[in-house]
């Protein structure tokens, strides 16, 4: 019971962090929309993998994990067609995460001026999917 508890509260705080994100994106603060947006996926991801009872690293990108549970455990195969564009987005965001927090440091590039209005809709779109399918995955909803 604990461990569907701990996914229920990461999916909780995804959901959160989703809003934020969402609110980001509308008051065009794009690199805290790819911030938040990451945390989005991390939190989603690691909720799903807490639901399955899935050890994962303790850092930002779980896309390794993923890759490695497709392979080797049974999932509906709604989410299972789906790991790969997670795995890719997770990877994508936690490479992202420091610059949007930071900035590019070697440039002296602010954080607000690396990230456009597209990348602000793009990663908002792709944290909303993956929110959806790990809600979906833990709630016991199917497509």
């Amino acid at each position: 019971m604990r461990t569907n508890e701990m996914a229920l509260d990461y999916l909780g705080r995804a959901e959160k962090t989703l809003e934020e994100a969402r609110n980001a994106v509308e008051y065009e603060v794009y690199s805290l929309a790819v911030r938040r947006s990451q945390e989005t996926v991390e939190l989603s991801l690691k909720a799903a993998l807490r639901y399955l009872a899935i050890e994962y690293p303790r850092d930002h990108d779980v896309s390794d994990i993923l890759l490695t549970v497709k392979e080797t455990r049974p999932l509906p195969n709604w989410f299972n067609e789906r790991i790969e564009f997670m795995a890719s987005v997770s990877s994508d965001l936690a490479r992202k995460r420091g610059p949007a927090f930071y900035g590019d440091e070697r440039t002296f590039t602010p954080a607000s001026q690396l990230f456009t209005k597209e990348d602000g809709f793009r990663v908002l779109s792709d944290a909303e999917e993956i929110f959806k399918l790990c809600k979906e995955l833990i709630k016991g909803k199917s497509k």
